[in-house]
């Protein structure tokens, strides 16, 4: 059982500290650029994955509300005591989702940000029906054509969104992506940034520890943030 007693102190410090340049950092790069839409900023994803609860409570307790994680099962261990403590939290899925795992997403998870294929549309679809409720959903986009990454092509990604929302009723939110590493990300950013603008979309899901101030200054509604909260990520959680 979580207790707040055994809160590490100095844990809450860091976490506090932490949370508040990251916070500030997203103001001011908002600001820059003019994203700070009647006085709402851009989300904080705080990106928990691999780390425990133990870890992440001091960041619940600074005050953070939304988390990222990358896998169902990993998220099944921590997040179901977590939220029943933490009744506010919104847990957003950001890692590839199997289609045998969306019964246990659509449980847990309050939206859904890696929708990258028919076949997953289609299975989050059905189960939504079959619950009889609808998660908000982002659409990822392999914004840098990799082969080793998940996501749509973003040639295909106009009617992919089109299919989901209008053939599959689904609630499509936004767009995400991961740009390459080693290069430039603002040109990906600003790709980004046009291909929600011609869906109708006005969330975009970009922007991680590395790069989420330059993601905000080119539109992002969303950064996803690790290690700059959490510091050093550990090894991922046994399955």
């Amino acid at each position: 059982m979580i207790q707040k007693g055994s809160i590490d102190d100095f844990g809450m410090i860091m976490s506090i500290s932490a949370l508040r340049e990251v916070n500030d950092n997203i103001a001011k790069a908002a600001d820059r650029y003019g994203t700070r839409l009647q006085d709402k900023l851009p989300s904080l994803v705080a990106v928990s994955k691999t780390f425990d609860a133990k870890d992440i409570e001091p960041v619940l307790e600074a005050g953070q509300r939304i988390f990222g994680e990358n896998r169902v099962q990993e998220s099944q261990k921590k997040w179901p005591q977590l939220k029943e403590k933490y009744p506010d939290v919104e847990l957003h899925l950001i890692g590839p989702l199997q289609t045998n795992k969306v019964k246990d997403a659509v449980a847990l998870f309050d939206v859904i940000q890696s929708v990258d294929r028919e076949k997953l549309a289609r299975a989050l679809a059905k189960e939504f029906e079959r619950v009889g409720k609808s998660l908000p959903i982002f659409i990822q986009v392999n914004i840098g054509a990799e082969e080793q990454k998940a996501g749509i092509d973003p040639n295909d990604a106009l009617s992919f969104v089109e299919l989901c929302r209008d053939e599959l009723k689904l609630d499509v939110q936004g767009l995400m992506c991961i740009p390459p590493n080693g290069v430039p990300a603002a040109p990906y950013f600003a790709q980004m940034k046009e291909l929600a603008d011609r869906a109708g979309l006005s969330q975009l899901s970009m922007g991680m520890s590395a790069d989420y101030e330059l993601a905000v200054e080119m539109g992002a509604t969303h950064v996803r943030v690790g290690s700059a909260i959490f510091g050093t990520r550990p090894k991922p959680l046994p399955h």
